[in-house]
């Protein structure tokens, strides 16, 4: 009998993690690996629900192949989930209030907690450890038990939070903070503060765990005594810029002040051109005689007057 096709495709992604470049391998998120573990986990759970009473929890196999993992499937009615409380499905207490979305009659809670796997579906933050596995609670439609490939439900608490209490996490260790983490549907993490009890608080459907810092800050290098640190690239840089900005604007404050030295040596020329002509207009005018029928300019008084040569005396 052959395997089903979402197991078949979570085997083949398997394989490339293992052989794929670490690099690589690092970029492959949610969307690929996890998204198909959540589609392969909620057709098992589907499978342990064999006439399910509506508001039991049951417990499902995992696959033979993923030993670690463990799934439970819950059967609602949408109006009465809304209505009430579900107190305790594993490490999860679900208040009144919460909405799903797209509305369905019927709906199925998938509890999963990735155990070992964890890590494999979701590699831990750069700088952070996990303390306690990776526990998912999700929705689907649940008109249909034989359905498989089903979209995600959007679930979302209306009052009160939903709280996820984790059994048996790692020490912490000296000197560090937990927090809880939780990763949406498209592997994005958000962190938030651990509650007493070590519960983490959520308005979300999604996957969640609880993480530390795993890497402390490297202390800042020390010059030895006597010795003078060289500059830092970032003053090197400022100091450049502070260079070419006065050269430029020194440059741009010469252009200003040619352009209003020649500005002011035009309007001093226009000026006195204007004056020139001013004066020519309002000059003294000359007396006019009539010669014949002609008439024409004559000078009433000659500067020098004529001298023959028979009237000089030396």
């Amino acid at each position: 009998m052959g395997l089903p096709r979402t197991q078949l495709m979570l085997i083949v992604q398997m394989l490339f993690l293992f052989v794929a470049d670490p690099v690589v391998v690092r970029s492959v998120d949610i969307d690929s690996s996890a998204s198909s573990l959540d589609a392969l986990l909620q057709e098992y759970a589907y499978k342990g629900l064999v006439n399910p009473k509506t508001g039991v929890p049951y417990d499902a196999a995992a696959p033979s192949n993923m030993s670690g993992i463990s799934i439970r499937a819950l059967r609602l009615r949408s109006g009465s989930f809304r209505r009430y409380a579900v107190d305790s499905f594993k490490e999860f207490e679900i208040p009144m209030g919460v909405i799903v979305q797209p509305y369905v009659e019927r709906l199925v809670l998938v509890y999963q907690n990735l155990g070992n796997w964890s890590e494999v579906y979701y590699p831990a933050l750069p700088g952070y450890t996990y303390l306690a596995p990776v526990l998912g609670l999700l929705a689907y439609n649940g008109s249909n038990l034989s359905a498989t490939n089903l979209p995600e439900l959007k679930m979302r608490a209306s009052g009160d939070p939903i709280h996820v209490k984790f059994d048996n996490i790692k020490s912490l260790p000296d000197g560090t903070v937990a927090k809880c983490v939780r990763f949406n549907l498209q592997g994005m993490p958000n962190f938030s503060s651990v509650e007493s009890g070590n519960t983490c608080s959520t308005i979300q459907h999604g996957h969640f765990s609880i993480v530390v810092e795993s890497i402390a800050p490297s202390p800042t290098p020390t010059s030895p005594p006597g010795t003078v640190p060289p500059p830092s690239r970032k003053k090197n840089t400022t100091k450049v810029w502070i260079i070419v900005g006065s050269v430029l604007g020194g440059a741009l404050l010469m252009a200003l002040l040619a352009l209003l030295v020649v500005s002011i040596c035009k309007l001093k020329k226009r000026k006195k051109m204007e004056e020139m002509e001013r004066a020519a207009d309002m000059g003294e005018p000359l007396q006019m005689a009539t010669v014949g029928e002609t008439k024409a300019p004559t000078a009433t008084v000659t500067r020098t007057q004529p001298t023959l040569e028979t009237e000089y005396v030396p």
